[in-house]
C-alpha cells in the first residue's frame, strides 16, 4: 500500500502500467477504486497513476479546512514524489474542478487535460441538480448539525443515483453508498464539499495552455452539459465532446465509448 507524504498528508496511490504518465483525480467521494474500468485500459498505454484525495478512502484525514487549490497542490506534490515532471491530467466532476486550478496554476506540469461532466464551480446555479446545491449550502450551517449526517446521508444516496441512468448500477452502488458512508464516516466528504463551496475558475480559465478535451453526457443529471459547454467556450482551442445519451457516471456506464474517447485524444 504505497503512500506519498504531500504536505503534510499521507496520500494513497497507485501506478500501473507505463509509457507517459496519466494522472486520474476522482470526483466528489470517489477513491482510486472507482477508475477500474479505465485503469485496465488505460495502462496497456500509458503510466497510469491514480490516488485518494485526503480525507478520503485510505488517505490520511485532513485537519482543518481546504480548498479546491489545495487539493491540485496535492496533486502536484504527488507527482513531485514520483518523480513526474510532466503528465497528462484527466479530472472528473469535482476532480475536473482540480485539474482546471492545476492547469491554471501550473502549466507547465501538463502535457493534456481532460475534464469530463464538472463545472467551473461557479456561474449559473441551474447547471447544478438542486439536490446537490442544497447539499452544498447545508455546509454553510451548523457543522456539528451536520455531522450527524442523516441528511448528508439522503443526499448522498440521492446523487449516486441521480450519477447513473442505468436501474441496474443504481441498483448496485446505492446500497454501497450508504455502506461506505457509515463505515468510514462523512468526515473527508463535507471537507471536500466545504472546499468547493465559494470556489470558481469561470475568470481564469483563458489562462489554460495545455490542449484541452471537454466530455460530458447529453443525459448529464447532476451538472448539465451546459457547464461543459461553457467550460470549452473559456478554454482556448478546446474540443467538446457531448456523448448522446451518457450519465454523469459514463466512465462506468460506457467505459469502452469513454476510454476510447480519452484515448483517441491523448495519442493523437
Amino acid at each position: 500500500m504505497p503512500k506519498a507524504g504531500v504536505n503534510g498528508i499521507n496520500l494513497y496511490y497507485e501506478v500501473h502500467g507505463g509509457g507517459e504518465p496519466l494522472v486520474l483525480i476522482q470526483g466528489l467521494a470517489g477513491d482510486h477504486r472507482g477508475w477500474f474500468f479505465q485503469t485496465r485500459t488505460f495502462k496497456k498505454y500509458f503510466q497510469v497513476i491514480i490516488f485518494d484525495n485526503r480525507g478520503i478512502g485510505r488517505s490520511d484525514k485532513a485537519p482543518g479546512q481546504y480548498t479546491v487549490r489545495d487539493l491540485a497542490d496535492q496533486a502536484i506534490g504527488l507527482m513531485d514524489h514520483l518523480q513526474i515532471d510532466k503528465a497528462h491530467i484527466l479530472g472528473k466532476s469535482m476532480g475536473g474542478m482540480v485539474a482546471q486550478e492545476l492547469a491554471i496554476n501550473y502549466p507547465e506540469r501538463l502535457k493534456k487535460l481532460v475534464l469530463v461532466c464538472t463545472a467551473t464551480g461557479d456561474g449559473d446555479k441551474s447547471e447544478v441538480h438542486p439536490v446537490l446545491l442544497r447539499a452544498l449550502r447545508g455546509k454553510q450551517d451548523s457543522v456539528e448539525t451536520d455531522l450527524k449526517g442523516i441528511d448528508f446521508e439522503k443526499s448522498m444516496v440521492t446523487i449516486t443515483a441521480l450519477s447513473f441512468n442505468s436501474r441496474l448500477y443504481r441498483m448496485i452502488f446505492v446500497p454501497l453508498t450508504k455502506f461506505y458512508l457509515r463505515r468510514v464516516g462523512i468526515q473527508g466528504h463535507l471537507k471536500q464539499m466545504e472546499a468547493i463551496v465559494g470556489h470558481s475558475t469561470k475568470d481564469r480559465l483563458h489562462l489554460i495552455k495545455a490542449p484541452t478535451l471537454v466530455m460530458t453526457g447529453s443525459e448529464d443529471r447532476i451538472i448539465s452539459p451546459h457547464s461543459s459547454e461553457g467550460i470549452a467556450g473559456l478554454i482556448p482551442n478546446a474540443r467538446l465532446l457531448n456523448i448522446e445519451g451518457a450519465s454523469h457516471a459514463f466512465g462506468i456506464e460506457m467505459p469502452k465509448r469513454f476510454n476510447q474517447e480519452v484515448l483517441n485524444f491523448l495519442k493523437d
